[in-house]
C-alpha cells in the first residue's frame, strides 16, 4: 500500500514538473554579492526555526510547509519549485519524512547545496520503522538530544557558505544549543510529575516515538509512523482495547493529523463503557502559527509538554 501510494504521488511530481525540472535560472548561477544575505529555503518550520536562530540577520528563510501541514503527504507546488531553484541552500530533514519531494530534492541536489539536516545523527541511535525495517522514524526533533546534533549540522553548512561570518554563526548557535541542553532538562522534569502508571501517551499517529525513549514514557500511535499509511477497523479495536485494559482515559488529537480515526476509538471505548476524554491536540509534524510561542520550536516543545503533563498527573 505504502509503495503504490509513492509511486502515485512521484507521478503527480512529475505532473508538476513537465518535462524536466528547470534550474538553469537558479541565483547560484549569479555571482555573490558581497555583503548579501544566504537565502535559505526549508521544508519543514522546525528546521527553519533553526536557521533563524543560528543565522539570525545574515539569512533569510522560509520553511515551505506551514502550521498544519502534514509533511509526509506533501507535494511541492511550482511555486515551491521556484523558492527552492532560488534557494542558496535548501534544508530538509531527510529519513523520508518527505518522501513526496525526494525525487525534486535529488535532482535539486545536482545543481545546489540540498542538506538533510538528519545526515550526522548516528544511525544506531535512530528508531526503526516497524512497518518498513530499511527506513527509519524521521521525528528525530522530539529528542532535543538528536535536535543538537541537527543545529550543529546545520551550523557547519552555514558556516561552510559564509565563512567571512563563522564567529557570528557559531557564537549564535553556542546560544541555542544551552538553550536546547536547559529544555532537555526541563521536560526530563516537568514528565516526572506523571505516575508511572500514568506514563502512556497515546496519540493519532506514531509520531512521538523519540519523545517516548528520551523522557521515560510509552507512546502508541493509531497509524504507523506515516500517515501515508491507513488505519482500519482492526487498529481501532487494538487501541480501544488497549485504553480499557490499561486504564487510560485521556488521548490526543494532532494539528496536523485529521481527528477521526481518534475520535473513533473514543466512541469504540464509550460504548464499552469507558470514559476517555481529548487530553488536548500536540503539534506533531507542524509548529504553531508564525508569531506565536508555539510557532517556535522550543516554544512547541513546551506547549506539547505541558499539556501532557496537565492530562495525564
Amino acid at each position: 500500500m505504502k509503495a503504490l501510494m509513492m509511486r502515485k504521488m512521484k507521478i503527480m511530481v512529475m505532473a508538476i514538473l513537465g518535462v524536466s525540472l528547470t534550474v538553469g535560472c537558479s541565483s547560484n548561477e549569479v555571482d555573490d554579492k558581497e555583503g548579501s544575505v544566504l537565502n535559505i529555503t526549508t521544508t519543514i518550520g522546525m528546521i527553519a526555526d533553526i536557521v533563524t536562530n543560528i543565522g539570525g540577520d545574515l539569512v533569510t528563510v522560509e520553511a515551505l510547509m506551514g502550521p498544519g501541514v502534514d509533511p509526509h503527504y506533501y507535494i511541492a507546488t511550482q511555486g515551491d519549485i521556484r523558492k527552492l531553484e532560488e534557494a542558496d541552500i535548501i534544508f530538509y530533514n531527510g529519513l523520508y519524512l518527505e518522501e513526496g519531494m525526494e525525487e525534486i530534492l535529488e535532482q535539486l541536489g545536482e545543481q545546489q547545496p540540498v542538506i538533510a539536516v538528519t545526515r550526522d545523527i548516528d544511525r544506531n541511535v535512530l528508531l526503526m520503522d516497524e512497518e518498513d525495517l530499511d527506513e527509519f522514524d524521521p521525528h528525530v526533533w522530539f529528542n532535543v538530544e538528536h535536535w543538537m546534533t541537527v543545529t550543529e549540522t546545520i551550523l557547519e553548512i552555514l558556516i561552510e557558505h559564509d565563512e567571512e561570518n563563522a564567529a557570528i554563526y557559531k557564537t549564535n548557535a553556542d546560544e541555542y544549543l544551552n538553550e536546547l541542553e536547559a529544555l532537555h532538562q526541563e521536560i526530563l522534569e516537568e514528565l516526572a510529575q506523571i505516575p508511572q502508571e500514568r506514563r502512556f501517551l497515546v496519540t493519532a499517529h506514531d509520531a512521538f516515538g523519540y519523545f517516548g525513549e528520551a523522557y521515560g514514557i510509552e507512546v502508541i500511535g493509531l497509524q504507523g509512523l506515516n500517515t501515508a499509511s491507513e488505519f482500519g477497523a482492526k487498529d481501532v479495536t487494538e487501541l480501544r482495547d488497549f485504553l480499557i485494559d490499561h486504564n487510560i482515559t485521556s488521548v490526543f488529537l494532532e494539528s496536523s493529523v485529521p481527528p477521526r480515526g481518534i475520535e473513533a476509538v473514543i466512541e469504540g471505548a464509550r460504548e464499552l463503557g469507558h470514559e476517555v476524554e481529548v487530553g488536548g491536540e500536540l503539534f506533531s509534524d507542524a509548529m504553531g502559527e508564525i508569531g506565536t510561542e508555539e510557532g517556535t520550536y522550543m516554544g512547541m516543545m513546551r506547549y506539547n509538554v505541558n499539556l501532557i503533563v496537565e492530562a495525564l498527573k
